[in-house]
This record gives C-alpha cells, structure tokens and sequence, in this order.
C-alpha cells in the first residue's frame, strides 16, 4: 500500500506550486498600482494600447487570485503533485464521497437513470466546491453499451470480440479500436471506460473468453496497453479487468482459486503487468473470485504487495460490481467500491466512516484512496477543462470495426485451394447461423446496440443466475445479403438449418455449401462442453456427405471440437464478428480481403486433452462455494500445457493460414541480456498476403518441454516480396520468477 506523502514531499510539492501562493498573489496586488502608474504614462501617448494593458493586468491578477484559492490547478505539476494538493483542500466527508460508486441505472425503474448518472454501467457523484467533476462509467470493451436502453435510441459501434481482436496479432489495430471507444464513450458524456479485459483463456469453456484477448500472456498483455492507449489519448479513463484469475463463469462470486503464486506471476498476472506497463490504464477492477482464501477485492498480497509494491501501479482499484464483502477491502489496497447497492452494506459509507474516526482504518489511508482516484482525473484531464467532444464520424468508426473484423478471420483449413470461392460459381447454398438475419454477438454486460441497425435478441431460457443475460444476440450484418451484393450473377438460397434433410436437399442442388455455425457464450453462464450447441455437429456431417465442397464458417465464443473436420475441405474461424460481421465473412471467402488472423488460443482434439475435465463447480447449485486448484498446469496455459503433456491439439495456438505462402530464411541469435532474433520472411506465392511471424522459446533440460511466445510481428507483402523482422524477447519470457527477488 502506498503511504501518505511524508512532510518532506508536501512541502516539495508546495515549493514547487510557489509561483501561485499566496505571497506571491500579496506582491502581485501591491504592485498593481505602480503597473497603473506607469501606464498612465502610456495612456496619454496612445490610448488604445494604454487600455489593453491594464486589461490584461488585470486579467492576469485576477487568474493569480484563483488559482491561489486553488493551487492544484497549476498544469505544470504533475498528476501526482496536483492530486496531493486537492486532497488537503478536501473534508473527510467529500472524501468518501469519491470513494463509493453507484449504478448508473435506476433498480426501481430499470429503463431510468440513477441519480446524476449518464445512465450506464456507474456513476460516483463529483465534488462541484473543488471543481471534481462526476465519474460516469461504462462498459465498453466492445462498443458503448447502453443498458436496458436506459438512453432510449443510443447507439455505438460494436466492434468485432476481443477474440477477433486477439486473432488479428495487430497492436497498432488494438491501438486504433481504443481510440474509437474512447472517442464514442466520451462524445456521450463518459469519462470512464470499463474495458480492458485480460484474463487468460485458462478454462477453454469460460463464457467471457470471447471478451477476452486469449491464452497468452505476452499477445493479451500487449494487445490489451494498446486498447487501452488508445481509449486514454481521447481524455478518458481505461481500466483493465477483472484481477485476477477470473477465468471462468460457474460459481464466480464463490469461487476459489488455488495456484503457486511464482506460476501466477508468470501467466495471468503477467499479462495484467504487461498491459499496465504499455496502456496505463488509470484503474483497475478487482474481480469477484478468491485467491488463496481471500477475495480479490480485498486480497492483500493481490492488491499491495503485487499491484501498488512489486509494480508501483500509481491509479487506483475499483471493486467489481457486488465484489465488496468487508470493510478489510479498504486496508488489503481496495480503493472504490463500485456499484455499492450490489453489496450486502454499504462497506465503504458509514462503516468506514466510524472505522477512521475510531481508528481502526488510519486516515492516511482515506487520503491515499482519494489521492490514487484523483491522480487518475488527472492525468486524462478530467479536471482541466478538456476539449468538448467531436461529433461521433459513424462511417469512420464502422469502417475501423470492419477492418478489426477482416483482421483477426483465422482460415483454419483449405483443402484443394476451394477459398477463395470462383466467383463464376452458378449455385451456392447458404445453411445455418442465423445467416440471412445477421451474425452472433456474446451476452452479459458487453452487449452494444450497434449504430447499423437493430439488433436481433434470441431468447435461450434457463433458471441460472444470469437467465436475464441469457440469450443469443443478432447483429445486423446478414453473410447471405452481403454475398448475394457480391455475386448477382450466382443463385444463392438460404436455408435456417433447423430440419437436416431440409439442408441435405439444398446442399445437394449447390455447387458448393457453405454452413454458418453459431456457439453461444455470454457473461456468468459457461459452456459445458465444447461442441456446437442444437445439433450443428451432425447438420456439418449430414451437408457434407451429400456435399465435398463444404466450407464452415465459425462464428464462436472460443475453442470448438470438429468431429467433422475430415470431411470438409475448408474452414474459417470468424469468431464474433461485430456490425459488420457479414461483409467481412464474405469478403474473406471471396479473397477481397486476406484471412490474416493466427489463433490466440488452443483448439483441443476433445475436452480428454485439458487439465481440468469439467468446469468446476458446473455441477452445482445455488451459491455453494467451489475450489479450482491450477496446481497441475500452473504457468502452462493453453499451448503450453499441451507441449509440457506432449499434447496434440486440433489447431495450435498461432496457427493459421494463408491465400499465399511464406518462407524464412537468415534466423540470427544475438546478445544476452538483450536478445534479440532476426529472419527475413518471403512472400514465395502468386499473391499479396499477410503473415504473423512468430518466435518461441522451446527448451527441454527437464522431464517437461517449456513453449512460450517470445514476440511476433505481422507483415503484409506482396507476391515476391520479402522483409527483414526483428523480435527482441522480453527478459521475463526467458526465466522464472523468483518469489524471493520478486523478479
């Protein structure tokens, strides 16, 4: 936990907004009149400049005197400085006022807003004697949601998943979805968003893995600091969620983690380390689960020890809606309880308010609570008078979810080179997926009203916790309309895929069948298992016996098993594709754009390959607690669980393929501290293409082989075209971590 700053640094700190203080303002005043004086002089030489003169003396004085009142004003300080400064200005009762945030919707009229709130995700009042404006808080790490359309009519651009993102490999297009999210959140009135999501893939079958951004640390962490630079370039607060070890659905609000706490530095929490380091996000949220006993939110060892000492996160930590369970949270480094009406009391209210006056939480810590909060405000220029917003430019941001989309398309097989489609193809059918309504969006608190049109919800029932976010959602980007724009000249029919020999008589008539294949996932409702749901693995092998040129498009949370992948020639892994799902799809089967995505995750033969059998805890009811021990994989996440058990995946993480081939030559090793790998990678095919050139440490000294990504880089190169690539590996990839060095 960080202290209260010592005497000596207050008193730097004043020193350094000396220009502003009040001795300064007294000598400003008494030589006012010597200043008239002079002017005087001037006045009856020219009278015009003799006015504007002692006007702009007296603007001047009187900006002095304003900023006397308010010393944190000065820009020249920085975050931390200015943040100190207002803290002292500040009554112990404005101070918990920052410290505890709200729904931002009305629970007694769910369509209505709360309070002061925007209406979204949450809302902390602001302090309008000081000048501390409101935080309104929004989901967003897909687009702007708009909850229970408590904004009647809001729409935002909903981008493709944080998969599709993942799979594209392409920090600068992370970088650039942030900026549009920024952007959208702050042109409605928004000055927090609560993006950001890096939790590993750890349990394949976790309903918020499309959310996410994969099963490695190096490629979430990275992917994610640029998401979130970009969001905070637009004057808005990121945060980066859920920390820690939240990687599964069932039985989240009870559940415990057990894992040695070197093999989570190495994995989960380095992913979280990496995306601070690169993004900055201002906050943090702390997740609902426990780690070795202890919630999250108030996880001593989590919050202090790793957080705030091992990385010196400067910004502060905001609990997870309901995720506050004691007022220990406040001690143990949590600094805002969010969504309080979600707790069983208002932990940070009245009971921290009797435990400083008692004693019991020292007032240092308040101070440091609000200081962390305030830092963060101002750092993004919360209280600087930003610029107002520009108006949201739709086209342009729709076009950078159409190029997210198009990037992180995985062709996973294309047997006989039947992608791209021959565009003089007379007959294709068109199966399954919702396909002539639009393309499937995950569930939960990410769900976005995209901006292109009304979105289609499929009501899927259940008596879950989550029943109400329970359902399929529809974007409005139909594969069969934006192929049919495409190819006027071929018949294209469409059938829903719901009776099989329906779908067999039409795939017979085509020349080639194309099956759309949906996997439902959404937030607190895991999968439990990973076949595709309502028979579509036996409507893929019924299309494909009367059918050898079947392609399947997979538009899925995540991981899918393919009982029928020997059957069919060609695959693309489209994930959840966002409003412009469909022209994406159907540009990549037709060559328009290269599928140039790589699997941010591993795709398993069967659920016999994974660690852990079932999600645990899946077979139970109501709230009964759970224990998740990740002894036996530790820091062997995904692909690298397999190589440890010399595992055979259906596709391994990173792999995909192109409309052209790649070849490396010229691999060069050098330095020690500093290793850095070089290679030139050659476009050896007949047309343009983009690659991800990946580099991986293998090592095997022990009875278990080591895998991990070292770096990448994505190429785009034309037919002959060649390029060199240089990859320096991040020391802490090379190495253990040392509980002991804390290294």
């Amino acid at each position: 936990m960080q202290a209260a700053l010592s005497a000596e640094q207050t008193s730097e700190i004043e020193q350094q907004s000396a220009p502003r203080s009040p001795s300064r303002h007294w000598v400003c005043w008494s030589g006012l009149s010597t200043l008239l004086g002079q002017l005087a002089a001037i006045l009856r030489h020219d009278r015009g400049v003799g006015v504007a003169l002692i006007l702009l003396v007296w603007s001047a004085a009187l900006t002095d005197a304003a900023d006397v009142d308010r010393p944190w004003s000065n820009r020249e300080l920085d975050p931390d400085s200015r943040a100190v400064l207002l803290v002292r200005a500040m009554t112990n009762e404005e101070k918990l006022v920052l410290i505890r945030g709200f729904f931002g919707v009305s629970f007694a009229e769910p369509r209505s807003r709360s309070g002061g709130a925007v209406g979204s995700a949450g809302y902390v009042p602001g302090i309008a004697r000081l000048g501390i404006p409101s935080l309104q808080e929004t989901d967003g790490s897909l687009g702007i949601t708009n909850p229970y359309d408590v904004r009647p009519g809001d729409t935002a651009t909903a981008m493709p998943s944080g998969m599709a993102l993942a799979a594209s490999w392409n920090p600068d297009l992370a970088h650039e979805v942030g900026s549009v999210l920024g952007k959208e959140a702050r042109q409605k009135g928004f000055n927090v968003l609560l993006g950001g999501g890096v939790n590993l893939a750890r349990e394949p079958r976790n309903g918020r893995n499309f959310e996410y951004l994969g099963e490695d640390p190096l490629l979430a962490g990275i992917m994610a600091g640029e998401e979130i630079r970009g969001t905070q370039e637009q004057g808005i607060i990121a945060t980066v969620k859920h920390f820690a070890f939240n990687d599964q659905g069932t039985r989240q609000t009870t559940l415990n983690v057990s894992i040695d706490r070197a093999a989570g530095r190495e994995s989960d929490l380095l992913a979280f380390e990496i995306a601070i380091e690169r993004g900055h996000p201002g906050a943090v949220m702390c997740a609902h689960n426990k780690i070795g006993g202890r919630y999250a939110c108030a996880n001593d060892w989590l919050l202090n020890h790793v957080l705030k000492g091992d990385w010196r996160f400067p910004g502060w930590v905001m609990s997870d809606w309901g995720a506050v369970h004691d007022l220990g949270a406040a001690m143990a480094g949590l600094d805002q309880a969010s969504g309080s009406e979600f707790d069983e009391q208002p932990y940070f209210d009245r009971p921290l308010k009797e435990a400083i006056e008692g004693g019991a939480v020292p007032a240092a810590r308040l101070d440091d609570m609000v200081q962390r909060i305030l830092r963060s405000m101002f750092a993004a220029g919360l209280l600087d008078s930003p610029a107002p917003p520009k108006p949201v430019d739709h086209q342009a941001d729709d076009a950078v979810a159409l190029k997210a989309t198009a990037g992180g398309m995985v062709l996973l097989k294309n047997n006989g080179h039947l992608l791209p489609l021959d565009r003089g193809v007379r007959r294709i059918a068109i199966i399954g997926g919702y396909g002539d309504q639009g393309v499937p969006a995950g569930a939960g608190s990410s769900e976005v009203a995209p901006s292109n049109d009304a979105a289609t919800i499929v009501p899927l029932g259940g008596s879950a916790e989550y029943v109400l976010v329970r359902r399929g959602v529809i974007h409005p980007s139909s594969p069969v309309a934006a192929l049919r724009r495409r190819m006027p000249q071929t018949e294209i029919r469409f059938a829903n895929g719901a009776y099989r020999a329906e779908a067999q008589n039409l795939a017979k008539w085509a020349d080639i069948a194309i099956v759309l294949a949906v996997q439902w996932t959404g937030e607190g409702w895991d999968v439990p298992d990973l076949s595709l749901p309502s028979g579509q693995d036996q409507l893929i092998e019924s299309v494909a016996a009367v059918n050898p040129r079947t392609v399947v498009v997979l538009e899925t949370g995540g991981a899918v098993e393919m009982p029928w992948l020997a059957m069919v020639p060609a695959v693309l892994e489209a994930w959840y594709p966002g409003q412009r799902g469909g022209d994406a799809i159907v540009a990549a089967l037709l060559g328009e754009r290269e599928p140039g995505g790589r699997l941010p995750i591993t795709f398993p033969e069967s659920l016999g390959q994974l660690p852990h059998q079932e999600v645990l805890g899946f077979d139970r009811t109501g709230d009964e607690p759970a224990n998740v021990d990740y002894g036996a994989e530790g820091s062997n996440v995904g692909y690298r669980w397999f190589a440890a058990q010399s595992l055979e995946p259906l596709f391994t993480f990173g792999y995909g393929l192109s409309y052209t081939q790649f070849a490396y030559t010229d691999l060069k090793v050098a330095g020690e501290d500093n290793l850095t790998i070089s290679f030139s990678v050659r476009n050896i095919g007949s047309r343009a293409g983009e690659d991800v050139a990946q580099v991986y440490l293998i090592s095997a000294p022990g009875p278990t082989k080591t895998l991990r990504l070292l770096g990448w880089q994505k190429v785009s190169l034309a037919a002959g075209e060649a390029v060199s690539v240089i990859v320096t590996a991040d020391l802490r990839l090379l190495g253990a971590f040392d509980p002991g060095a804390h290294r």
